[in-house]
């Protein structure tokens, strides 16, 4: 069993008199009933309410004439995002800022929190990374079945060659679906790899080689990141693109 972080703890004396009753009446009773909630989850929880209440202070201090330095910093992610988005997708891309845009910070937030002492790094656990890669994989085909319609999103898979088609449909299936593994187990091998070395070379040479470390882990934090707003917006490109 894996050691409770602290805000774990909280979480699991606060609910799992309601979480293991319910859990067990929808016949998935968790491993250990008082202590329903594992700790990949409560960071989870933890990293939404942090970003919950950066935009709630974010909102109350939002100035034209007077923008603040958190203010200055979100415009220049935003833009960050708009400007990627514009290239990748091209003409319509703005109604998709806001999806890439809540999935790099949370990624990213993710990402660092692991630095936090007593704190953990939701996305070195592949349960996270899995479901960020199926919200994503569950959009970016949404929007292809919203901008094409049903039968001519699938016509997209079939490919141009339509007595080639019966060949490269399944192809095109399989690859679209690939995309869920490569999103997640990107994202958690580089993350889970960079807290073990941490801890392994932590314990060997505990001041100058993990301040190395760690200021690496920010580097990769902010790169993967990247990467996964970076992949969705190429998805979301071939799913609503005209020629597939």
């Amino acid at each position: 069993m894996e050691h409770e972080i602290w805000f774990t703890a909280i979480l699991n004396k606060l609910l799992a008199g309601v979480l293991t009753p319910g859990l067990t009446a929808l016949h998935v009773p968790p491993a250990d009933p008082a202590h329903p909630i594992p700790n990949y989850l409560a960071m989870e929880i933890l990293v939404l309410g942090v970003i919950l209440v950066g935009a709630l202070l974010l909102k109350r201090r939002l100035s034209v004439e007077t923008p603040g330095k958190f203010q200055h910093l979100m415009e220049v992610v935003v833009e960050f995002v708009r400007n990627m988005s514009s290239e990748i997708i091209g003409h319509g891309a703005t109604r998709y800022v806001s999806l890439l845009g809540t999935l790099g910070i949370f990624i990213l937030v993710c990402n660092v929190f692991g630095l936090i002492p007593t704190l953990d790094t939701p996305t070195g656990h592949i349960e996270v990374t899995l479901g960020l890669a199926v919200a994503a994989f569950v959009y970016y085909n949404y929007q292809g079945f919203r901008h094409h319609g049903p039968i001519g999103y699938l016509k997209t898979f079939w490919g141009p060659i339509w007595w080639l088609g019966f060949l490269l449909f399944p192809v095109e299936l399989i690859s679209n679906t690939f995309r869920l593994l490569s999103l997640s187990v990107r994202l958690y091998a580089n993350m889970f790899a960079g807290e073990l070395l941490e801890k392994v070379f932590g314990a060997m040479l505990p001041v100058v080689l993990p301040a190395t470390m760690m200021a690496l882990h920010v580097f990769v934090s902010f790169i993967q990141a990247y990467i996964f707003v970076l992949l969705p917006a190429v998805y979301i490109s071939l799913a609503v693109s005209e020629e597939h």
